[in-house]
């Protein structure tokens, strides 16, 4: 069974030819309506449950409109529509909906749910996000950098802020891919050792530096995300604010990366907090591509998943 859980899970050669699929894949709609079909159809007569426990935009549009691109149709659910934690077990939701679709893409809180999810489907689960990980989005940004600068391998991503779950997959990626990774931020929003330590068991540089000018000296891409979640109390909010403050990404800071470099926003973003205006709508920010390559890197996983 091949399920798409996280970046560290799946093999190099596979994530490799997921990128080049997508750039195939994308190359090859030339230009082509949103609506219009792929030449190629993976998901021809195939049906996929797209589960949210936690809303989207981006991955909920990109997946849908991916599936259908290639042929496939879709089923989206939310947390509400489903007996999932209200009664029935992860596992018998997992076998049931295994019975009248091809494959299981969710979105959630625990990765704890993903897991048992996979564990007990019979079809391909993807991860959609966790509170842990987000592999689907770091999947997008390599294919972003590599459109624009190259590949990856041996450059130096630095990421600043928080060490939340989609720092953790690109901790995944540096060791896969093997790119150079730098955290910038406080010591209470550090990441979990276990990403840093696998990383850098696979040969690649890995470092935390508090200060932000020091972390991004000859970066070749730059990456931040918001500092609060929807769910976060008020009293959560102000303390990360004043933690985070000094790591904004702003237009002096970006001055000290290397003159070609990117920079990276998952979106949404809290503009002018974590990363100013005039950072996200310049020359070196490329997060609208990294928004549609969403649909592309994912196109690539679910087509591989069903191979």
């Amino acid at each position: 069974m091949k399920h798409f859980l996280d970046i560290n899970k799946t093999e190099v050669a596979d994530l490799r030819g997921m990128i080049d699929s997508a750039k195939a894949m994308k190359n090859a709609r030339n230009g082509r309506p949103k609506g219009a079909l792929d030449d190629d159809l993976p998901l021809k007569d195939h049906m996929v449950a797209l589960i949210f426990e936690k809303p989207s935009t981006r991955t909920r549009v990109s997946f849908d409109v991916g599936v259908r691109q290639m042929g496939g149709q879709t089923m989206v659910l939310s947390g509400s529509e489903l007996q999932l934690g209200h009664g029935e077990t992860v596992a018998d939701t997992a076998k049931v909906l295994s019975r009248y679709v091809d494959l299981i893409m969710i979105r959630t809180f625990e990765e704890a749910t993903l897991l048992e999810m996979a564990e007990n489907a019979t079809v391909p689960v993807i991860n959609g996000l966790t509170n842990r990980t987000h592999p689907c989005q770091i999947m997008a940004d390599i294919l972003t950098f590599e459109e624009r600068n190259g590949p990856i391998a041996g450059k130096k991503v630095v990421w600043s802020g928080d060490g939340n779950n989609v720092f953790a997959s690109f901790a995944h990626a540096a060791g896969q891919f093997g790119f150079d990774l730098t955290f910038t931020g406080p010591q209470t929003l550090d990441p979990e050792a276990v990403f840093i330590e696998e990383a850098r068991a696979k040969g690649v540089k890995v470092e935390i530096e508090r200060d932000p000018v020091k972390a991004v000296q000859g970066a070749d891409l730059v990456v931040t995300d918001t500092w609060v979640s929807m769910h976060d109390a008020v009293s959560t909010r102000e303390r990360r604010h004043n933690q985070l403050r000094p790591y904004q990404v702003n237009e002096e800071l970006m001055r000290h990366a290397a003159d070609d470099a990117l920079f990276m926003h998952c979106l949404p973003a809290h503009r002018n907090e974590e990363a100013t205006d005039a950072v996200m709508d310049g020359p070196a920010s490329v997060i609208f591509d990294e928004a549609e390559n969403r649909l592309h890197a994912q196109k690539a996983v679910m087509k591989w998943c069903l191979s």
